[in-house]
């Protein structure tokens, strides 16, 4: 169930993409799921089409969607090598702390402030 809360800071799209996203990684959308149309869901959300549009765009560039067509869009089996290439990247990430001398717990605070939305790091190039 997607939930979007209107007085949240968090745009209503990156509401939508970050709870898609969750649903993909933690299987309660498994791969070949079909989503919903963009209108359809933005009906159901009270939503206007564009929003709904951007976030299938932006789980789509993140390889966890993908569009057939006419035939709507669906889960892609990517999003796994996407969470392979996360698991990779935290492995050398802590590798680079450790050589580095950061305390775990700085480590943490970093990639968290990373995962932020209005994090500098997050912005696109």
């Amino acid at each position: 169930m997607i939930v979007i809360d209107a007085a949240s800071p968090v745009p209503p799209y990156e509401q939508l993409r970050a709870q898609l996203a969750g649903q993909i990684h933690d299987g309660t959308l498994p791969v070949g799921s079909r989503l919903p149309t963009i209108r359809q869901l933005a009906a159901n959300l009270g939503l206007a089409v564009n929003t709904v549009g951007r976030a299938y765009r932006e789980l789509e560039e993140a390889g966890l969607i993908e569009t057939r067509g006419r035939a709507g869009s669906f889960v892609s089996a990517a999003g796994e090598e996407g969470r392979e290439r996360a698991r990779r990247a935290a492995a050398d990430y802590a590798a680079v702390v450790a050589s580095v001398g950061i305390d775990p717990h700085e480590a943490l605070r970093i990639v968290e402030a990373a995962l932020r939305p209005t994090s500098p790091a997050r912005a696109s190039p």
